[in-house]
């Protein structure tokens, strides 16, 4: 299963501009942004997959072009997905991208 590697890239250059280290890891089928031994956000065909916790979980579900994610076929509390829609813009994934991060930095590591 592919990935849209042109997200990858946004991604990347996201991160380094915003200095936070993270690494890859292909899973899901797709491509993960781990930090802290988390799996924070990802790429899973065309879509974003996004860990914004069990506080912006919600609110994260409200905004327009997320949907909850089910990739095993049960819901999987805390992560989002964005649709292409949803992250058209610079502003708009890295809105997304810091939510998660800045959930990421309340965990302990791993």
């Amino acid at each position: 299963m592919a990935f849209d590697e042109g997200l990858a890239e946004r991604l990347r250059d996201l991160f380094r501009d915003k200095d936070i280290a993270v690494s890859e890891k292909k899973k899901f089928g797709g491509l993960a942004f781990m930090q802290n031994g988390y799996m924070f956000v990802g790429i899973v065909k065309d879509m974003l997959m996004a860990l914004v916790g069990p506080e912006n979980y919600s609110e994260a579900l409200n905004q327009a072009h997320s949907t909850e994610m089910d990739f095993t076929g049960k819901q999987m509390k805390g992560y989002v997905y964005v649709t292409p829609e949803g992250f058209e813009t610079d502003q708009e994934l890295e809105k997304w991208a810091m939510l998660c991060a800045d959930f990421i930095r309340t965990l302990p590591p791993k």
